[in-house]
């Protein structure tokens, strides 16, 4: 008689694109015998899943009603006593703002091994595949990574200090602050700085604002831009193709 091994896998499914998922995920998919999915998992991605395998959806999303915490907390554990191989799948990368850390937590403290199979961050992915490179010599040093959505919903201390430097910020989660951060960026004298608001970025249904501080709202609302979208804010802005531009016409209408 078989005995149950219960073992959890953290696996990162890229910023929604499935070919960006990494071939040791795919591998972890095809062995789960549970899955529990995200909500901006691309769900092809359970074409790979073996046959009897029980997929569970606890779709979470920013700024919206979402599956608790605790509750897919639990749902791991029970699913590893009961079945086995458990994978949580999730969007992007599962160490950065996906909790990855809180549920490796939980999981181990009811003795279950875990892994964890990395994920391609939607904030360097979607940079990469927009052609803005985060770091840029003589531009860039560095690059903040900052989410934009707090428990309490409160904007993150950090922006206010990433706002002081001339590293690239790139702000998750973002977008219903997207007023607040321009106030902010505004009353530091930087209404000239570039930034990039992009949804459902590596999709087909990718949209992208570019824009200054100053335009960027106007930029957004006339690309009919929402969540889920990620801010990218700094000189480097500036490499995207379509920047030049787009700085050319707005230069344009303000004569």
């Amino acid at each position: 008689m078989n005995t149950i091994q219960p073992f959890v896998t953290l696996v990162g499914a890229g910023p929604g694109d499935p070919d960006l998922i990494t071939l040791k995920g795919i591998k972890a998919i095809e062995s789960a015998d549970v899955i529990l999915y995200d909500a901006l998992v691309n769900e092809s991605l359970l074409s790979y899943a073996k046959a009897g395998c029980t997929k569970i959806y606890v779709g979470k999303r920013a700024e919206q009603l979402s599956t608790s915490q605790d509750y897919i907390n639990r749902l791991m554990v029970d699913y590893a006593l009961t079945h086995g191989h458990v994978v949580r799948l999730k969007g992007g990368d599962p160490f950065v703002f996906g909790r990855g850390g809180e549920e490796l937590d939980y999981v181990h403290g009811f003795g279950i091994a875990t892994a964890v199979v990395p994920g391609v961050s939607s904030a360097i992915g979607l940079t990469g595949l927009q052609k803005i490179p985060l770091t840029y010599r003589g531009i860039s040093e560095s690059f903040w990574v900052i989410t934009g959505s707090k428990s309490d919903g409160s904007l993150s201390l950090d922006l206010t200090h990433a706002v002081d430097t001339d590293a690239t910020v790139v702000v998750l989660m973002g977008y219903a602050k997207l007023q607040q951060i321009v106030a902010l960026y505004k009353s530091r004298q930087k209404a000239d700085l570039p930034i990039a608001v992009i949804q459902n970025g590596s999709l087909p249904n990718e949209r992208i604002a570019l824009g200054t501080i100053d335009s960027i709202i106007a930029a957004v609302e006339k690309s009919n831009i929402g969540a889920p979208a990620i801010l990218i804010i700094g000189e480097v802005v500036r490499k995207h193709e379509a920047f030049n531009d787009l700085l050319k016409e707005i230069q344009y209408l303000e004569r």
